[in-house]
């Protein structure tokens, strides 16, 4: 495993103070990868196998993981189901594979994205930039203006549902529900207008930002995973429902 600095001279809109791990058996695909985020002013670390990288996570805790799946030994869904039980950075899962059953099992373990080989490591790091400017608090148009006392907004309340925008916490029945941040903001959305039925594609673009592309059946993949922390019955669901034909609503809770 190896740990690489970022450039001295940073631009203004740079990833200055990001720290990336790439973890790849390819090498010369890993380091292809460090290179187009060192050039971005990232600070990275690459690993070739799972066990060191999950050593250099707990080291530098990564704001970003690019996680091959095909790992030799162990792969990159065990590498990521392990990294999930102590850190939250986002994950960018590699595949080989097309199968979309690979996918979304990569997914079902807390990947937030993933991208098919061979691609554009440009395309690769235009998707990075677009995770890391999604906000650690929810934007202003889903949040409510303060109220009169200039005090935070109030949660949101479904039930026994409570989503704190401000703080990113969610508890059920009074207990915390560990989400991680792509699954708060998908939630977010839903629950920043709900009798809104979302289209995956407005969720897409509400989460992942209009230039994203890919299969839109992602957000499939972070509603179900979303469903069942919540406890949520796919077939009754109370708080994320099907809109047949359209997408998802916020249910209201009962």
């Amino acid at each position: 495993m190896e740990t690489m600095n970022h450039a001295p001279h940073l631009p203004p809109d740079s990833a200055a103070g990001y720290r990336a791990l790439v973890v790849d058996d390819e090498r010369p695909l890993a380091a292809v990868v460090a290179s187009y985020l060192e050039r971005e002013h990232f600070e990275v670390a690459v690993a070739y196998n799972g066990v060191d990288a999950l050593a250099l996570a707990r080291e530098i805790d990564p704001d970003i993981v690019v996680l091959d799946l095909g790992l030799p030994g162990m792969d990159g869904i065990e590498v990521c189901r392990a990294l999930r039980t102590f850190s939250d950075p986002y994950v960018v899962m590699l595949t080989a594979r097309s199968a979309e059953v690979d996918t979304i099992i990569g997914l079902s373990v807390g990947a937030d994205d993933y991208v098919t080989k061979p691609f554009s490591p440009r395309e690769l790091v235009a998707r990075i930039r677009a995770m890391l400017r999604r906000p650690r608090k929810a934007p202003a148009y889903e949040t409510p203006p303060p109220g009169p006392g200039g005090d935070e907004a109030p949660p949101r309340v479904f039930g026994a549902l409570r989503i704190d925008i401000a703080g990113r916490e969610v508890h059920l029945d009074g207990d915390p529900v560990m989400l991680t941040r792509t699954e708060f903001d998908v939630l977010a959305a839903l629950s920043s207008r709900p009798g809104m039925a979302f289209s995956r594609r407005q969720l897409i673009e509400a989460v992942w930002e209009e230039s994203w592309v890919g299969n839109e059946h992602l957000v499939d993949v972070h509603v179900g995973h979303l469903r069942r922390k919540l406890g949520d019955d796919p077939a009754a669901p109370r708080y994320v429902t099907t809109v047949r034909g359209i997408g998802y609503r916020m249910g209201t809770g009962q």
